[in-house]
């Protein structure tokens, strides 16, 4: 089954999984023109693309246990999964930047002291950040071993992420709990595969 599985995947374009990246962005503009926001629509929105950017940061997570562990091959896509989480965290700093601070960069700062969950979140886009931009051939070439040391950083800033949704949140809700525990088993699999395939997102099945 999972044989089949494969030979079928191999003919699924990388591009695809790009389009469907884009259906909940997508989703969120239409709910968005069509007024089905909830009572403070800046908060949905950026509620939304956390989500989203969260929800494909653990599938990039999972693709490398998936394959140890029921030898379903998903690398060809892992480095577009990953980006795609980042699209999702640039537009959800984004939202908050534009809509939310309206850019008064001083009241970002208060609000970060005030909130520090927001440190946590920003943590999290720093690590995100020296991934997408280093998850290419050329930075694989040019930083060697370094880059695999990099590309670890996949699993503080997953964690910082979840932290920073469950504290904003304020509430013990049980699907980001679920979630949070997911990231923390990957990281247990990470740990016990030390020395194998580094679980980031990296280009072609190389680690990341």
């Amino acid at each position: 089954m999972v044989q089949h599985l494969n030979r079928w995947l191999r003919h699924v374009p990388v591009w695809a999984v790009w389009l469907a990246g884009l259906i909940p962005l997508g989703l969120l503009v239409w709910d968005t023109l069509q007024g089905n926001l909830g009572v403070d629509p800046v908060r949905d929105i950026e509620h939304r693309l956390g989500r989203t950017a969260i929800y494909f940061l653990l599938t990039t997570l999972a693709v490398t246990p998936l394959l140890r562990l029921t030898r379903l091959n998903l690398m060809r896509f892992r480095q577009a999964l990953g980006l795609i989480c980042f699209a999702y965290v640039a537009c959800h700093l984004a939202a908050w930047v534009v809509f939310d601070m309206a850019f008064l960069w001083a009241q970002m700062l208060r609000d970060v002291v005030k909130r520090p969950y927001l440190v946590f979140g920003m943590l999290a886009f720093v690590m995100l950040l020296a991934l997408a931009v280093t998850s290419n051939r050329f930075s694989i070439r040019r930083m060697g071993a370094r880059w695999r040391q990099l590309h670890r950083l996949i699993y503080p800033a997953a964690i910082l992420a979840a932290v920073h949704w469950l504290w904003a949140l304020k509430v013990w809700d049980s699907w980001p709990l679920l979630l949070f525990g997911l990231i923390l088993v990957f990281l247990f699999l990470r740990l016990l595969g030390k020395g194998g395939l580094v679980w980031g997102w990296g280009i072609a099945g190389r680690g990341g």
